[in-house]
């Protein structure tokens, strides 16, 4: 069998698509190989989200070309869709497919240089149109225990920062029925949680006739039961609804687990951002998740060093997060991306100082981490066991359904399963537990 190699940057959209890729590509009769070096071909999924994104996922592509000069490169994902002349001057890259026709490298690969075929590939369509949802293959021999499925594309909001809109277009959703018979082969094939995830997953069913609400579809699911646990990725705050909320609270099959992009805590950077809700808003959401369900995780992203951030804006961000009952943290530097009406704003802040806040930002985060994963030691819960061992420890390790990585002694037989454990101690933000009886 030809082997190929995927090598994904960015988001968990990315790795979902990636996982479908190969999905296709292992139904083709072609092999898996984790590393390009010994691939005939090696794919390298990319991220344009921040320059950085950008400059590493350049650094990807010439990294796949020097391992393997031999090998066939096909670059794709956000900045190929965005940049695609720049990784053309990159020498040994064979093709860029845009999102578009990412699910036709199998075709591509397969079809032996097929000048029509090369030519689709390449194709580019401004993805701001409207588009259908691009169905992918459900990715059953997908390397984790916790698949990705992709159930929305594409996002409306151009919020003033985000290059994601003209990357991933409009937004788009998956059928509800293709949902659900999605979470049916996942089931199938053995695993026990699935996480939902998009681009902008609260705008699910939107755009469908008719028309259904991402509360409508988490009901489905529940009617189905095909799988034990299902997790939902990030929701905007604005997006986060009762009905969302109530389902999650009382419904077994949902995680406790919610995942928020604030961005700010400051009232006037968030509307330089346009982001649509204050920082009232946004605490009176976390305080009511807090009040149904003590024990759930709530994670929140933020940008930090947006243009005009000043010290009291910083202050206000770091304050709103340090009051409210959050339980980690994940904090980006604001990155100017062309294009976007931020990349044009004055008083841009100096990078040390972005990175100065970036850190503070970052020890606040691992003081909330650490004091969430205490309030459980002593207690017991369903825990699913990941199908590898923890390469530093040779412990199972395992994520509890409010987010808690849970380290375990005991046999292989305890892989992909959901057993309960009881938590006896946390050593530097680990936890560690002993199976019950």
């Amino acid at each position: 069998m030809p082997k190929f190699s995927i090598t994904t940057l960015g988001c968990k959209v990315n790795q979902a698509e990636s996982e479908a890729i190969a999905q296709g590509l292992l139904d083709s009769d072609w092999s898996a190989s984790p590393d390009c070096d010994q691939a005939e071909v090696c794919i390298v999924n990319t991220c344009t989200v921040t320059h950085r994104a950008s400059m590493q996922s350049r650094q990807a592509v010439r990294q796949a070309i020097r391992s393997n000069p031999d090998a066939r490169i096909i670059v794709t994902g956000c900045y190929a869709q965005t940049a695609p002349q720049e990784i053309d001057k990159i020498e040994g890259v064979d093709y860029v497919v845009g999102h578009e026709k990412k699910m036709s490298i199998t075709r591509l690969l397969n079809a032996g240089g097929d000048s029509a075929v090369d030519g689709e590939a390449s194709s580019f369509k401004d993805l701001r149109k409207k588009q259908p949802f691009q169905m992918m293959p459900t990715a059953t021999s997908a390397g984790r225990t916790r698949p990705f499925l992709k159930i929305q594309d594409g996002c409306n909001a151009f919020c003033t920062y985000c290059i994601v809109p003209f990357a991933r277009g409009s937004s788009r959703s998956m059928p509800v029925e293709n949902v659900l018979h999605s979470m049916e082969k996942l089931a199938g094939a053995g695993f026990l949680e699935v996480v939902l995830t998009g681009i902008h997953l609260g705008a699910y069913g939107h755009d469908l006739m008719p028309a259904a609400t991402l509360a409508q579809l988490m009901d489905r699911i529940a009617e189905k039961k095909s799988i034990p646990r299902v997790r939902i990725s990030s929701i905007e705050p604005f997006e986060i609804t009762k009905e969302i909320i109530q389902r999650i609270a009382e419904t077994d099959i949902f995680c406790k687990h919610f995942h928020i992009p604030l961005q700010s805590g400051d009232d006037g950077i968030l509307k330089k951002m346009g982001r649509p809700y204050s920082t009232q808003d946004f605490r009176e959401l976390v305080n009511s998740i807090n009040r149904q369900m003590p024990e759930a995780a709530i994670g929140v992203d933020t940008l930090i060093g947006f243009p005009g951030e000043a010290q009291t804006a910083f202050d206000n961000t770091y304050r709103l997060i340090d009051e409210l009952p959050i339980s980690y943290l994940h904090v980006f530097p604001f990155s100017s991306r062309p294009g976007t009406p931020a990349a044009k704003m004055p008083d841009k802040l100096d990078p040390p100082q972005i990175k100065a806040r970036c850190e503070r930002m970052r020890t606040l985060g691992r003081h909330k981490r650490s004091k969430f994963y205490r309030r459980f030691t002593g207690s017991s819960l369903p825990v699913l066991i990941e199908t590898n061992r923890d390469k530093s420890t040779g412990l199972l390790k395992g994520i509890s359904s409010n987010y808690l990585p849970v380290f375990i002694d005991g046999n292989d037989e305890l892989q992909n399963k959901i057993v309960e454990v009881k938590i006896e101690k946390m050593e530097e933000n680990r936890l560690f537990g002993v199976l019950c009886k």
